[in-house]
């Protein structure tokens, strides 16, 4: 685990749909675990979920960094350079 760029410059915009996947919000579909978008703040489930939203989100926007939108969990995600992080204090 290591940061890159992306994730040391990475925003962390409030959530656009605090409740949950924003197109399974829509759909009436399931998730598993939730993803935020630190570009623009769009919520998106995982890829364990049917709809593989957030990832989704990232090939139609190119927004490199997500983070895990899962309580207790403060994990990033860079899809550029596949890599985890983890901002520290």
């Amino acid at each position: 685990m290591g940061n890159c760029e992306h994730i040391l410059v990475a925003a962390d915009p409030p959530p656009l749909t605090p409740g949950g996947c924003q197109e399974c919000l829509e759909h009436g579909t399931k998730w598993v675990h939730l993803r935020k978008c630190l570009e623009c703040g769009h919520i998106g489930c995982c890829d364990s979920s049917p709809g593989k939203h957030a990832t989704a989100h990232y090939e139609e926007t190119g927004h490199p960094v997500i983070r895990s939108f899962e309580p207790g969990e403060d994990w990033r995600w860079c899809y550029v350079d596949e890599r985890l992080g983890q901002l520290t204090s």
